[in-house]
């Protein structure tokens, strides 16, 4: 799906969040690498998992087909700072839901970047019929925690010893859930 560009400025600094393009696709593929390898929040290492060019060129073509899938980027003078997705599915069972995922990168935390993100996708929740959101979320990352719960989410579970990290130590993940309707 796509959305209408939108335009933010948060202590000095201006940003648009947009839909993502397949022009993004390059850029995407280097920043998704730069971002695993700048917090342990995230849920791979730097290169693991990698998705080149073309596979981003795919991801952004089927999430702007599909009504179930939203993709996002935020461009803070020219330069893609973050992005999210919202993914849902084309099973029945399941098409009443999407997860949601959220990156930015370190320069440009503390910005609100993230918070614009997750409330644009879920005023697109709410407009597209989405009755539940979804994330998983690592335990010790206090402030995103408290950001989702602001906006609605609560615990469902939590994946104890779930990963470990570079560390050796064994990290818990919640899985956090909102259903539709229930923003402040």
């Amino acid at each position: 799906m796509i959305i209408n560009q939108q335009e933010y400025e948060v202590k000095g600094m201006r940003y648009t969040i947009r839909s993502a393009e397949v022009e993004d696709a390059g850029i995407l593929s280097a920043l998704r690498v730069q971002l695993d390898g700048e917090t342990e929040n995230m849920d791979r290492e730097a290169g693991e998992a990698f998705i080149d060019e073309a596979g981003f060129e795919e991801l952004i073509r089927m999430d702007a087909e599909r009504s179930t899938n939203l993709f996002l980027v935020a461009e803070v003078s020219g330069q893609i700072a973050a992005y999210c997705r919202c993914a849902g599915t084309e099973l029945k069972r399941f098409k009443h839901q999407v997860e949601f995922g959220v990156c930015v990168a370190r320069s440009f935390w503390g910005y609100g970047i993230g918070k614009e993100l997750l409330k644009l996708c879920l005023q697109w929740a709410d407009k597209n019929a989405v009755e539940k959101v979804t994330l998983k979320v690592l335990a010790t990352n206090e402030k995103a925690i408290r950001l989702y719960e602001m906006n609605g989410f609560e615990v469902e579970g939590i994946l104890k010893r779930d990963r470990r990290h570079a560390d050796g130590q064994y990290y818990d993940t919640l899985i956090m859930g909102r259903f539709a309707n229930v923003l402040p």
